[in-house]
């Protein structure tokens, strides 16, 4: 799934990207961290994977979009 980072906090790792229909959605450090990303900038593309659904939802990896 595509994302676009929304914001990123580089002491705790974590932030929230908005999906497509500008749902944000929270990430934690392990997400980021499962990623290989050393940083992330509101506004970058990224794809990432969830598990669950609706308000259960959550991000396990986020990492940038490549094409």
């Amino acid at each position: 799934m595509q994302a676009t980072a929304y914001t990123y906090d580089p002491d705790s790792r974590s932030g929230q990207v908005l999906l497509d229909d500008g749902t944000p959605v929270p990430f934690d450090a392990p997400a980021f961290d499962a990623g290989g990303l050393l940083l992330l900038r509101p506004g970058q593309r990224v794809r990432i994977e969830t598990e669950g659904e609706g308000g259960a939802r959550r991000i396990t990896l986020v990492t940038l979009q490549t094409f």
